[in-house]
Parts: structure tokens; C-alpha cells; sequence
């Protein structure tokens, strides 16, 4: 088998003698490819992964904004509309038949096969210009996390008053060298191990900072809190208080979106059970474990800090001791990320790819693959353009990221930009499309509200985020030296 050419995916999809044989059809789904392995268990691996992100630990300052009536409800709503939503597009991956239907690989063939139009390249622009923003974001925050660890070491050894300032940009180079091997992992089926691994890690810094949350409360002194969030006139001037305010509903937004890769997580599991069966329990699982975690971290966060909560409790020095366990956390954020990064680009990489095999279908270099035996892992089938192309992405984001270090209020305009098309608009469209539900009947009209809604919300959202983002821009400062 080492010496054996293996064909890819793809290969298979545009050689269908393939299929012929029978040596291989047992080995094939109904489409051709190599059957899927996925259930609802590496499904909800995947979802949690790409929603329990970097947004958990800005979720104590987003509730600071709102207080303790507006910022539960506002965390309960998203979620009960990011799962309402995720159900429907879930029952997009086959069409016209949810069960027996045709497969739908991506986002953008799923609204090709639903709508149809300029929708798909709307949707196509909106999907990757998100995925295109949460890997440039993760790069940032990663590096924010890995230089956590190295001011922690340095205020428990020099004390906090010392500033322990230090450059993110090495960090960034040495999580891009990461992703350049990483990202040469074919697709997305193989990428279980990696999601289960970021999944746990999330579990682990999520936990470190609910407890450390918990004994600050219990330690004392209680932090000031109210039922509206930061007070205009003491906290923030009032036209603070309405910037931050939509800046905080962006950042939950963006802490409950995974939208941009429902459809291919839903393209590895096999079948039976369907596969729209298995999504939605694994999108209610997911979406449940996450919303428990992110009413947690909140409001426990913003019990302990109070309306001063840090826009990341973590990295933002909300806890200085021990400094073991900080550092522990941090490490955890920095391994979730590598792997949540991964998530987010491969459908990046599937797109660009399958377009240039179908433009260029008598490429070598961009089609011809080649064994090579790897050491505890055997055979691996090496790809020229993969190797080039990913790379080349992977260094991009990086470079872009050391020009764009802002966290907060950049989270805040992916998350608005984002939720209103992909989250909303497209999956209640398709919806209202497949079902041919009469224009202005009740659940015609219902669903139409809440689209609205939600593009107010999303669009007050990013000015905020783009107003925040100025803001930062004329405080930023280069990089001082360590001290």
C-alpha cells in the first residue's frame, strides 16, 4: 500500500470508473466518495471546537455591558436562535429530500440548490470573507494567549506592577509554522482527532476560569455589578454606554457562530442514521454544552470583576495568581485554537482547490498526488498545490494579523458581519423555499421578523465594532520593549 497511488476525493468524484469496481464500491458512499466515517459524536466535537473559541473569555466584559437582565437574555436568545437556525440548514445538506436527496458538499451548493441566483455568490462572498476573518482572528488571539503565558512567569517573578511587555509577533510566526504542517492534513474527515483534542482544551480553560471566577467571589471583595451593566456617568460616558452595549451583543453573536462549516461537518458523517437526523442531535448537544459554559463563564466573570471586567479575563490579567494555573489555561487557549483553526480553514482550502481541479483538470502540479511514508503514520498522499497553496495562505493570515492586533472589538465585527446572512437570513430563506410556504401566512410572517431583527442587531453591531476598532487604532502604540 506505500507505493500505491492513492487517489483523493476529488480524484474519485471526476473518475467514476472508479466506482465500477468492485473492490472498491464497498468502500464508497452513494456519491462516489470514500465513505464517510463521522457520527454524531465527532459532529459535536467539531461544533464545539468552532463555537467554544476565544469569545467564552470576552464574555464577562460583554455581560458588564449589559447587566444581569439584558446580558443572560441576550446570551439565551442567540442560542436558541443558533440552534432553531442550524436545524433548518441541517435539513439542507440533501435536496430536494432532506433524507434521500441529492448531497450538497458546501454552503454555497446548498444555496445553488435552494435559491439559486446571485444568492450563492453573496453567500459564497460572505462565508469565506467570515472564514478568511476567523483565522486572521484566531492567529491573534492565539498569540495573545502564548504571550500570556511569558508575562505571567514575569509579573510572578518581577510583581505585577512591572509592565512585562513583550511582542506578539514571534508568537504568530511560531503558531503559523504550526498551521503550514497542520493544514497539509487532507480534509475535513480527517481532522477528528484534532477537534476532540481542541474540545477537551476547551473544556479545560473554560473550567480554569469559571474556578478561578468562583474563589475570587468567594475570597472577596465583591465586585460593584448592576441590573443595566456599566453605569453612564461612572463606568462610561453615555455615548460609551451605547457603543459598547452593540460591541457586546456582536462579541455573542460571534461566540455562537459555526454556521460557516455546518454543512461540511455534516459532509463526514455516514449514513444510516441520516445524516440530518445525526447533525441536529449533535447540533443540540453542542449548542447545549456550549450555552451552559457561556452563562457560566459570564456571569460568574462578571460577578468577580464587576463592571471592570477585562475584555479577556485570562489574557487580560483579571487573575495574576497562581500563576501555574494561568499559565496552564493559556496553553489550553493556544492548543484550541491551533486546532479551531484548522476547522475553519479546510473548507477554505476544499474550495480552492476543487476549483482549480475543475479549471485546470490536466494539472499535475495541481492534481497529482504521491505516496510518501511518513514515520508512525505510514502512508501519506503528498499534493504539490496543497503544499504551496496552504502554505501561502496560512503565511498571509499571519502577516495580516501582525497588522490588525486589536482582539475585542475585531471579534465584534466578525460576529456582526457574519450572524445576520449565514446564521439567519439564508437558512430561514431556504427553509421558507423548500416547504413553499405562502408569502404572509403566520410562519411566513414570523420568520421574516426575525431576520430583521437580526440584521438590525448585526449591523448596529459592527458600527459598534468599527467605531471600537478606530477607537483603538489612534490609542495603539508600537511594541515597547520587555521590562
Amino acid at each position: 500500500m506505500t507505493g500505491q497511488f492513492q487517489k483523493s476525493s476529488m480524484y474519485m468524484e471526476h473518475n467514476p470508473a472508479i466506482v465500477e469496481n468492485g473492490d472498491f464500491r464497498k468502500n464508497l458512499d452513494d456519491d462516489g466518495r470514500p465513505k464517510r466515517t463521522g457520527t454524531w459524536v465527532t459532529a459535536s466535537a467539531h461544533i464545539i471546537t468552532a463555537v467554544i473559541g476565544s469569545g467564552v473569555l470576552s464574555l464577562a466584559w460583554a455581560i458588564a455591558q449589559l447587566g444581569w437582565v439584558a446580558g443572560p437574555a441576550v446570551l439565551m436568545a442567540f442560542s436558541f436562535i443558533t440552534y432553531f437556525t442550524s436545524t433548518l440548514l441541517a435539513d439542507c445538506y440533501r435536496s430536494p429530500d432532506p433524507v434521500h436527496g441529492k448531497r450538497n458538499y458546501t454552503y454555497m451548493d446548498v444555496v445553488r440548490a435552494n435559491l439559486g441566483g446571485r444568492k450563492v455568490q453573496l453567500c459564497g462572498l460572505a462565508q469565506y470573507g467570515n472564514l478568511i476573518g476567523v483565522t486572521i482572528g484566531y492567529t491573534i488571539t492565539a498569540s495573545i494567549s502564548m504571550v500570556a503565558v511569558k508575562r505571567s512567569n514575569c509579573f510572578h517573578k518581577h510583581g505585577h506592577h512591572v509592565k512585562c511587555r513583550t511582542s506578539n509577533n514571534p508568537f504568530m510566526i511560531i503558531f503559523a509554522c504550526i498551521q503550514i504542517l497542520l493544514s497539509q492534513i487532507p480534509n475535513f474527515h480527517k481532522l477528528s482527532w484534532l477537534s476532540i483534542l481542541a474540545a477537551v482544551m476547551s473544556f479545560a480553560y473554560s473550567s480554569i476560569g469559571l474556578g478561578l471566577s468562583v474563589a475570587k467571589v468567594i475570597a472577596g471583595p465583591h465586585a460593584r455589578t448592576t441590573l443595566t451593566g456599566a453605569t453612564v456617568g461612572i463606568d462610561v460616558s453615555a455615548s460609551e454606554k451605547v457603543w459598547k452595549t452593540f460591541q457586546a451583543i456582536g462579541d455573542i453573536a460571534f461566540a455562537y457562530a459555526y454556521s460557516t462549516v455546518l454543512v461540511e461537518i455534516q459532509d463526514t458523517l455516514k449514513s444510516p442514521p441520516a445524516e440530518n437526523k445525526a447533525m441536529k442531535r449533535a447540533t443540540s448537544i453542542g449548542i447545549a454544552t456550549t450555552t451552559v459554559f457561556y452563562v457560566l463563564c459570564g456571569c460568574v466573570g462578571y460577578a468577580a470583576f464587576g463592571n471592570d471586567a477585562p475584555g479577556n479575563f485570562l489574557t487580560g490579567f483579571g487573575f495574576y495568581e497562581p500563576f501555574w494555573l494561568v499559565d496552564l489555561a493559556n496553553i489550553c487557549i493556544a492548543i484550541h485554537l491551533i486546532g479551531a483553526y484548522q476547522v475553519f480553514c479546510q473548507p477554505i482550502f476544499g474550495f480552492v482547490e476543487s476549483q482549480c481541479a475543475k479549471r485546470w483538470p490536466e494539472s499535475k502540479f495541481i492534481n497529482s498526488e504521491h505516496a510518501v511514508n511518513l514515520p508512525f503514520h505510514g502512508a501519506y498522499c503528498f499534493n504539490s498545490f496543497r503544499l504551496v497553496w496552504r502554505t501561502a495562505y496560512v503565511v498571509m493570515t499571519a502577516i495580516l494579523a501582525m497588522l490588525f492586533p486589536f482582539f475585542n472589538d475585531f471579534l465584534g465585527l466578525l460576529g456582526a458581519a457574519s450572524f445576520w446572512p449565514l446564521t439567519v437570513y439564508f437558512p430561514i430563506e431556504m427553509y421558507i423555499a423548500r416547504t413553499k410556504m405562502p408569502r404572509f401566512s403566520f410562519t411566513w410572517t414570523w420568520m421574516k421578523i426575525l431576520s430583521w431583527v437580526c440584521l438590525v442587531i448585526s449591523l448596529v453591531s459592527a458600527a459598534a465594532a468599527i467605531q471600537g476598532l478606530a477607537t483603538d487604532v489612534k490609542k495603539y502604540k508600537p511594541f515597547q520593549t520587555e521590562q
